[in-house]
């Protein structure tokens, strides 16, 4: 708190400090008056404010050579002196602001004086203090035509200091300075609202400024990234608040374009700018060239804060400046654009924010100067795409794109006028088409396969913000960064929005048809347009433009739709596999000729001219994934049309389901995918309710197809992924198709059973999770009249039939995919003997084939199979398994024990491994099960307890365990005199000594390989 709250009392304390400092000017005589003056009220410091002043003044003023110490301090002094003062009046004013401007400058060298970096910050400081400290209307006068000469070298000295100081601190504290000489500083010390007359009178004065501070700014914005990004942010500040103060187009409009007669003198006169048309001309364009050079520097700059600060500064300039600065519009709004992507969220959402502004105020649309500027850079951007497309890198494209997607949002409606140019149209095309060719030669394309038909079961997962935007990962020739993917994504979709549909759908269909290469990348294409068409995602700048009326877009979505499940371009050859190449080829020759032109990556094969030529990695690749596209359309239609699309569900369904059975893995999961948007966007709560509720014109287009089986190879699978996906109530629909099914199975068996055997197996798989299968009673016709089989039953029954000729075919993955039918058909038939058991006795030959003379990986199936049976089958088994497998299954498990027992760790990746694993597991539940007599318990046993070593693999012991633990069960008195003779833990004393002593072979007392295993089983049995 002060303590001399008066002016008398304060100037009884200051007066004697002054005399001496007016006396003698030392540091020490300045440094002990401003200790004085922090004792000293506010307004006590502002009635003696003058007197105060008075001998830092004369100390400054001194002739000769002064100490930069004592300079710096006086300078201190005064500011303090400021900061807590006003100036009222304007000769004061001036001067002092003369005096510490001189404290910079060297009389001798004409030149900024070489001083401390510290006296350089004390003279900025002090002078942005004074013109703080101004008061009211004083500030406004100070500004008139007689100060330009000192205003012009104050200016100067900071810009030098800006420009060529070290110090960061200096820097920045000069272009601070700079913003309150030149009335833009933030603060709100400075008078807000100027009026016009005073705005012109300022900007007048300023304008003598305008070359020297815009060239000095723009060599600092652009230099060195190294200086600090403060220091652009607050260069760039200075430059755009002053240029569009100056060449602001409210003030220039009010110029007179006949000059006045200044009255000053005639050295200040010609200082002095008269701002009309020609000078504006001039003055713009030396202005843009500096803008451009701006823009391209700082709109890659590292630093998120600088590109921020350019918003602002292209905002700035093109609202107030769109007429004065016309020729810098093109540079401006292209640095505006180029930051619609930036990896800065803030940026993006000032940018975003910034572009709204523009398109509300009709600054870009309405107004006709700036919507020519965008499309004369829309225009040049497109002729130059694909040279830029194809010579740039990644970042460089992302950039490019980033712009034209700029520019499109801000053109909005008025795109148009680009695309309706047939040059321009193919321009931009050509290079979409260009940059989105995919790397199809990857052979893991192609060598994934969908083995299981478990992949297939699958509901529509919790629906995410934009399901459209979901899609498989791909590979691009020229790109690898995914924002260049997403970019050239949304700036189809805003083509789609904003252009004419019609037109671009028609343009990219003769690109799609024009050539294989294209055709990828044009559905790619086609599928976004949709999507924008539809306004999904697109950020509409433009209010009034809505999106494109529905019934409009499903006629171009069917037209679509029809192009993607022709023929040629659905059913295209994507893989040759030995069991399938009739299939696969069937349909797929009609489209090989274009398939040759397709492997764009790969060099072209000779064939010779007897045979058919055989389709590449690469083409097959690239049909897998134009394949993929068109599903990824279909799904993308889907969410477009919303419910409208269940209008085109008859045309679409079949075709997917179809591709859902594929084996090939892309696309197969590329068809689930679709059919999950189909649920979504349709309303359906799961694939089952989408599959069941059309369900009725499925079934009937598998029947009719069925029929045609030659034309139409793929029906099976479509049948297959119904079951895979439906539950019981499809069962009555496809009763009728299944014994088509059958019929043409038997026509086929030598062609297309690998296909129909896996429509079986979904079959069997869906007949097999309805637990307790209805009995449906027969009519009252009599005891000896047996009733009505079940549909189930009856299905079941054909089933196996089929299966009791298939097994022995020559196809091992025929084999085997007939064994697990099998033994599902087993499972469903478990409650009706009558059916199974013939059917059993029936296949048991070739079953026995399969156990004892096949491929093991055959055997490890047949003997899931005979597991089963045994389970359910019981008896009508048991001398069958002994006399015809037992043997057979014991002697395997022998003479595998000792190569299992020397193996290393690797053995249990092997397939001898799986089978003795299988076996020893399954044997257990077998002996059980089929109640076999002693001998063959025996057998078991002998050929088992090997297993038992410690030497044998872990598993192979746990699974000899587990036969034991059956064994138990069984017989439990032999099994425990077996375990005894391998190792026998306790001697057995006899109760009476007329009795002999027992002694087991196992009673040795010594461990062997056995005892662990022995010692974990005998209690067991206690």
């Amino acid at each position: 708190m002060a303590v001399f709250d008066t002016p008398e009392e304060a100037f009884g304390v200051l007066r004697p400090v002054c005399v001496q400092l007016t006396k003698t000017q030392t540091v020490e005589n300045v440094e002990r008056l401003q200790a004085q003056l922090q004792a000293v009220s506010d307004s006590a410091l502002q009635e003696l404010q003058q007197y105060i002043l008075f001998p830092l003044r004369f100390t400054l003023k001194t002739p000769g050579p002064k100490r930069e110490r004592l300079i710096q301090s006086v300078v201190e002094c005064v500011t303090f002196v400021l900061s807590s003062t006003c100036v009222k009046e304007q000769e004061l004013l001036q001067e002092l602001f003369s005096e510490l401007s001189a404290c910079l400058y060297s009389p001798s060298s004409q030149k900024p004086a070489a001083v401390s970096e510290e006296l350089k910050l004390a003279v900025i400081r002090g002078l942005g203090t004074l013109m703080h400290s101004a008061y009211g209307d004083i500030l406004l006068t100070f500004y008139e035509p007689s100060i330009l000469p000192r205003l012009g070298f104050a200016v100067s000295l900071l810009l030098g200091l800006a420009e060529q100081e070290k110090s960061k601190e200096i820097k920045m504290a000069a272009l601070t300075c700079l913003q309150v000489l030149l009335f833009q500083c933030d603060c709100q010390d400075h008078p807000r609202s100027l009026d016009a007359l005073q705005q012109k009178q300022l900007g007048d004065l300023f304008a003598s400024f305008l070359p020297g501070l815009s060239t000095t700014l723009t060599r600092v914005i652009t230099g060195d990234f190294k200086q600090g990004h403060s220091i652009v942010v607050s260069s760039l500040k200075v430059f755009y608040k002053t240029v569009s103060f100056i060449m602001a187009d409210d003030q220039l409009g009010k110029v007179s374009e006949v000059r006045a007669k200044p009255a000053v003198e005639r050295r200040v006169a010609e200082l002095m700018v008269h701002r009309e048309a020609s000078w504006v001309k001039s003055t713009g364009d030396k202005l843009t060239i500096l803008i451009k050079k701006i823009t391209e520097c700082i709109s890659v700059h590292p630093h998120w804060k600088v590109r921020l600060e350019l918003i602002d500064f292209v905002e700035a300039l093109l609202l107030k400046c769109s007429r004065s600065l016309i020729e810098s519009a093109g540079p401006l709004l292209k640095a505006l654009v180029s930051l619609v992507n930036d990896e800065s969220p803030d940026v993006q959402a000032q940018c975003d924010k910034a572009l709204r502004r523009f398109a509300d105020e009709k600054v870009v649309v309405g107004s006709r100067a700036f919507a020519d500027v965008l499309s004369e850079n829309l225009h040049s951007l497109a002729t130059s795409l694909p040279r830029l497309m194809s010579s740039q890198d990644d970042q460089g494209r992302f950039s490019t794109l980033s712009l034209l997607l700029g520019y499109l949002k801000l053109l909005g409606p008025k795109v148009d006028f680009v695309l309706n140019s047939v040059a321009h149209l193919q321009r931009l095309s050509k290079a979409l088409i260009q940059v989105l060719e995919l790397d199809v030669a990857d052979v893991k394309i192609v060598e994934e396969r969908r083995w299981n038909s478990e992949h297939l079961s699958a509901s529509p997962e919790t629906p995410t913000a934009r399901p459209w935007a979901q899609m498989q990962r791909r590979y691009f020739r020229f790109f690898t960064d995914e924002r260049v993917f997403l970019l050239l994504r949304q700036v189809c979709q805003l083509l789609g929005f904003y252009g004419n549909l019609y037109l671009l759908v028609d343009h990219f269909m003769e690109l799609y048809h024009e050539s294989v290469v294209y055709r990828k990348q044009a559905a790619m294409i086609l599928n976004e347009l949709v999507v924008g068409a539809a306004g999904l995602g697109v950020e509409n700048l433009h209010e009034k433009h809505t999106p494109a009326d529905p019934e409009e877009l499903r006629e171009i979505v069917t037209s679509i739709l029809e192009v993607y499940t022709s023929q040629e371009n659905w059913y295209l050859v994507t893989c040759v596999e030995a069991e399938d190449t009739g299939e696969e080829l069937m349909v797929g020759w009609t489209g090989l000729q274009a398939l040759a032109s397709g492997a764009h990556t790969c060099p072209p094969t000779s064939f010779p001219a007897f045979s058919k030529p055989s389709p590449t990695v690469c083409s097959m690749n690239s049909n897998i994934w134009q394949i993929c596209i068109q599903l990824e359309g279909i799904g993308h239609f889907a969410h477009a049309l919303g419910k409208d699309f269940r209008l085109l569900l008859m045309s679409a369904l079949y075709p997917v389901l179809e591709k859902a059975g594929d084996q090939t893995l892309l696309i197969s999961q590329a068809a689930i995918s679709t059919m999950t948007d189909i649920c979504q966007a349709c309303g359906y709560d799961s694939l089952q309710h989408l599959i069941n509720e059309n369900s009725d014109y499925l079934v009937n287009g598998i029947s009719l197809n069925l029929r045609h089986l030659s034309l139409h190879p793929h029906t099976p699978k479509v049948l297959e992924v119904m079951l895979q996906n439906s539950d019981a109530s499809l069962l009555p629909l496809v009763a009728d198709v299944v014994q088509d099914v059958l019929t043409t199975l038997d026509q086929f068996y030598d062609k297309k059973a690998a296909t129909f055997v896996s429509v079986l197996h979904a079959l069997m798989a869906a007949l097999e999770e309805q637990s307790d299968p209805p009995e449906v009673e027969g009519n009252d016709t009599g005891p000896h009249v047996e009733p009505q089989l079940p549909v189930q039953i009856q299905i079941a029954t054909d089933v196996m039939e089929r299966c009791i000729h298939l097994m022995s075919d020559k196809s091992l993955k025929i084999r085997l995919k007939v064994l697990d039918v099998l033994d599902l058909c087993v499972v469903v038939l478990q409650s009706h003997k009558n059916q199974l058991l013939p059917l059993a006795h029936r296949a048991w030959p070739s079953l026995v084939h399969r156990l004892t003379n096949d491929d093991p990986l055959a055997v490890l199936r047949a003997f899931k199979v005979l597991r089963t049976l045994g389970g359910k089958c019981g008896d009508f088994l048991r001398s069958r398994f002994c006399k015809d497998v037992l043997p057979k299954l014991a002697g395997s498990l022998v003479s595998q024990a000792p190569i299992s027992a020397r193996a290393g760790p690797v053995y249990s990746h092997t397939l001898a491994f799986r089978l003795q694993l299988a076996v020893l597991q399954g044997l257990g539940p077998l002996c059980e099960r089929l109640d076999l007599g002693e001998g063959d318990l025996n057998k078991v046993a002998d050929a088992c307890l090997i297993y038992l070593s410690a030497k044998q693999p872990v598993k192979l012991q746990e699974a000899a365990r587990s036969v034991f633990l059956h064994l138990m069960k069984v017989d439990p008195d032999s099994t425990w005199f077996l375990l005894n003779e391998l190792y026998c833990p306790e001697e057995f004393t006899p109760p009476h000594p007329s009795l002999h002593p027992v002694q087991l072979r196992g009673a040795t007392r010594q461990q062997n390989p056995y005892s662990a295993n022995v010692l974990q089983l005998l209690p067991e049995l206690q």
